[in-house]
């Protein structure tokens, strides 16, 4: 093979044609129909066509390789046009499954009964709005002892969830006649004795990516912000049989990116002029503001953690495949999660409990336990710290006193904390094709069909045409690689039950964008935070983000644990030790 040729806008429209696709994909139509040929009018590739392609894909063929390659690819091109023909909008699964699972790992399979915290017998406040911020475990006690009724309960969360979105900007939608229904009948079994257990009779609310019948799922978009989706998501289902009330369906960043959407941007419940960042950024910050009891958020990359650290929330990324995503809008088939935005662990734990089984709609789900003990012991799990990202050059001073105050807390427990750190991983750069193709896939009809112009935030959509350069062998060489990299975590981690890690600083400057016409500087290395998280993300480990302090504007900051996949309840207690001994989450911002 030759030398591989500079990639120019010829070679971009040459790539177009060899696949089938216009390219009026490209800006500047009139020039680029001067440059279509003859062979191409006509349906046949051309060398020319061919090497533009392999240009594209870094590739490059002899003349005599490219001619015996014609015939065949330009009956590949008819099948694609075939294909693109066949209605496949973003809800239709794909039939591979991903497993964060490594050879030599092993699971609990064998269910036990949950046990819950020791909750004091509840006494209702003389004002119900002042448990608006109290643990889901404790409103469940008044519920379940009908101190409260849930339709008082839900009331007032509707109530105060009206009053701070203005600030927030934290409500797509209010569902107040699906909830009132939901309240009565909660009340109604619980007088008559059938109680389901602590979500019973509960407020909740929704990302908006979540579909519920009868109400928009917006998806944050002005693409889609008249879509009714004619189903309940899985999880939806799941918290319904639970007996949660569904108040609300909160805001999403764009397609589940970020804290914008087309209302504007949601807020920071401690400093609203902050956004909440995202994409799960209305669950993080109605429940961390007192406005719903628990959110129910997503993630692909950081969609929970993220939002959960800006707020001052707790939240909960699970292992891949614990919690159905049936029902909820796809960003990437081997990397979307769906978990708890609550406002402590004790209540992740609980509400994980409820969702965190297959639902016969989403077929990566596993039918493995989760055995929740709140009273666990946790002096025999092993406990690692990632010791060179607590030690990463250049972190915010209060940020580095906050995270070795926490590491403080654990050893007052009795924990022994023991260092390591991860080895280099220069594969991991090349991954990032996965998530590119996965999301360009979900939206390739809405791409195509020029949908991108009715988006919200300008460029939203490059990314779903950008896929196409990608080809399908450098996507699945980049799943192989994947593998070795998820090996090689887990051999790192394999000597701890628990780890505790920093979270990245959402809050740190970002080096401004390159202008226009320009060639952007290349990226600095990641650093070990960084490289941790999309380490972890990308091997599908659950992870929890825990309020671990303030920073120097009296915003908050967080600290977080991870486990092996399927680990949460060891990872969970380890989490909820840590935060009842500091207390941070009792802090609530002054709404």
């Amino acid at each position: 093979m030759s030398s591989v040729p500079s990639v120019t806008r010829r070679h971009l429209l040459e790539y177009f044609g060899s696949i089938g696709l216009s390219s009026t994909l490209l800006p500047g139509v009139l020039w680029a129909k001067a440059q279509e040929r003859p062979e191409q009018q006509e349906g046949k590739l051309t060398r020319d066509m061919l090497k533009g392609a392999a240009a594209v894909a870094g590739l490059a063929f002899t003349d005599e390789q490219l001619d015996a390659m014609i015939d065949g690819l330009t009956q590949n091109v008819e099948r694609y046009r075939e294909l693109r023909e066949i209605p496949l909008g973003n809800a239709v699964p794909l039939t591979l499954h991903f497993s964060p699972l490594t050879p030599g790992m092993t699971v609990d399979r064998t269910p036990r009964p949950v046990r819950t915290s020791t909750v004091p017998q509840a006494q209702r406040p003389a004002r119900l709005e002042d448990a608006a911020y109290w643990p889901l475990v404790q409103l469940a006690e008044l519920v379940r002892s009908r101190r409260v009724r849930s339709v008082e309960l839900t009331e007032m969360y509707l109530a105060r969830l009206r009053r701070i979105n203005p600030t927030l900007n934290c409500v797509v939608t209010f569902t107040d006649e699906l909830a009132m229904q939901q309240a009565r009948r909660a009340d109604t079994e619980i007088a008559a004795g059938r109680y389901r257990g602590p979500l019973h009779g509960i407020p909740w609310g929704a990302k908006d990516i979540i579909a519920v019948k009868g109400y928009p799922t917006t998806w944050g978009s002005g693409a889609f912000k008249e879509q009714q989706i004619d189903e309940d998501a899985g999880v939806v289902e799941l918290l319904r049989e639970a007996g949660a009330v569904l108040i609300a369906k909160l805001t999403t960043g764009e397609l589940a990116g970020g804290d914008q959407w087309f209302g504007g941007r949601t807020n920071s419940p401690w400093d609203p002029n902050e956004g909440s960042s995202g994409s799960s950024a209305g669950p993080a910050s109605a429940t961390a503001g007192g406005g719903v009891a628990f959110g129910i958020g997503t993630e692909t990359s950081g969609s929970i953690l993220s939002p959960a650290s800006i707020c001052g929330a707790t939240g909960l990324r699970p292992t891949y495949g614990r919690v159905s995503r049936a029902g909820v809008m796809t960003l990437s088939w081997s990397q979307d999660r769906v978990g708890p935005l609550c406002r402590t662990v004790d209540d992740c734990a609980l509400v994980l409990r409820a969702i965190a089984r297959p639902d016969g709609r989403d077929f990566s789900v596993v039918d493995y336990p989760l055995n929740w003990d709140a009273t666990r012991e946790i002096h025999a799990l092993r406990i690692g710290y990632l010791e060179n990202a607590f030690a990463e050059q250049g972190r915010d001073a209060v940020l580095q006193t906050n995270d070795a105050a926490a590491l403080a807390q654990l050893r007052a427990l009795g924990l022994s904390l023991v260092p390591f750190s991860l080895p280099d991983l220069p594969m991991l750069r090349v991954t990032s094709a996965i998530l590119g193709v996965e999301s360009a896939t979900a939206f390739d009809e809405f791409a195509r069909s020029g949908g991108e112009a009715r988006l919200t935030t300008p460029g939203r959509g490059a990314g779903f045409h950008r896929g196409h350069f990608v080809p399908a062998i450098e996507y699945l060489q980049a799943q192989r690689v994947r593998g070795l990299i998820m090996q090689q975590f887990a051999d790192a981690t394999a000597p701890f039950d628990v780890w505790v890690a920093p979270y990245i600083d959402m809050r740190a400057p970002r080096p401004a964008p390159a202008a226009p016409g320009t060639t952007p500087p290349p990226a600095p290395p990641p650093g070990p935070i960084l490289t941790h998280f999309s380490v972890a993300n990308l091997c599908g480990y659950p992870c929890v983000s825990v309020p671990n302090g303030f920073n120097a504007k009296g915003q908050p900051t967080n600290v977080t644990f991870l486990a092996r996949p399927y680990h949460e309840a060891e990872l969970l207690a380890v989490a909820k030790a840590y935060q009842d001994a500091a207390g941070w989450h009792r802090r609530h911002p002054a709404l």
